[in-house]
């Protein structure tokens, strides 16, 4: 199952069965190509489009019922596939590139000239993909992130992470990003700490500096520290200073000061 999903589907869009014959032959040869259909005439090219949605069209530009642009037109930027326009007339080509083409082979031509279009269109056909997973992905982050002040969504060399705000010990400001620091780990994200004290729930993270939050369920026991000032002692021994604008809440917290 995971082979198929990586295959580039394609679509042949010619009114000669020739053309359409060698462009097969061709794309046969090719490990990850998977042909979904052929249409001989640009009416026809359009629907199949519109129904198969296939990633790739090798499309003539001279058909019958319309030609290739009107083809394109018909079919509408948002559902439009990765393009290779294939004619016999040399004068469609700066309007092929207008409707962003990714190449345009002008018949007759060579094998290694169709494996170049080809491997263009493969590279365009999987930037296209690897962007519409980042879209999908930023909207469900944002999605989830708005639904919960259980979970924080993290992204660490290309993966998302589930982060239970009940695991956080602590969490603090480094420079454009905030710091978690979990179980002796650290996960940084991009964002500020007002940004993320919003977030987070109240009765649990505690602010005791403006680049320290605390988990109140790991802490242990405020320290005298220096000029009237307290350090703040997790349960794993962790000191973190307290600033003084911080210290009535904390306080209440605790109950007491050792």
């Amino acid at each position: 199952m995971a082979a198929t999903e990586t295959r580039i589907r394609t679509l042949i869009a010619d009114d000669e069965p020739m053309a359409r014959r060698g462009v097969r032959i061709l794309l046969e040869r090719e490990s990850g190509i998977e042909i979904v259909g052929e249409a001989t005439g640009g009416i026809e090219a359009a629907e199949l489009i519109r129904r198969l949605r296939p990633d790739l069209v090798f499309l003539d530009v001279q058909m019958v019922g319309c030609d290739g642009f009107e083809t394109l037109m018909r079919v509408g930027p948002e559902a439009a596939p990765v393009v290779v326009f294939v004619t016999a007339y040399d004068e469609y080509a700066l309007r092929a590139f207008d409707f962003n083409a990714v190449d345009y082979l002008l018949k007759p031509y060579d094998d290694a000239r169709f494996g170049a279009a080809l491997s263009r269109a493969r590279e365009l056909v999987m930037r296209k993909r690897n962007d519409a997973v980042d879209t999908r992905l930023t909207r469900l982050i944002a999605h989830l992130e708005g639904e919960s002040r259980d979970r924080i969504l993290l992204k660490s060399s290309g993966e998302i992470i589930f982060l239970k705000t009940a695991e956080i010990d602590w969490i603090e400001a480094e420079g454009d990003y905030v710091k978690f620091h979990v179980a002796g780990r650290s996960h940084l994200m991009r964002g500020t700490m007002a940004a993320l004290e919003e977030r987070l729930d109240p009765a649990r993270f505690i602010r005791i500096h403006r680049s320290t939050i605390v988990n109140a369920d790991r802490l242990r026991k405020l320290s005298p520290s220096f000029e009237g000032e307290y350090a703040v002692v997790l349960q794993d021994g962790t000191k973190l200073r307290l600033s003084r604008g911080y210290q009535d809440r904390i306080k209440a917290l605790l109950g007491r000061v050792e």
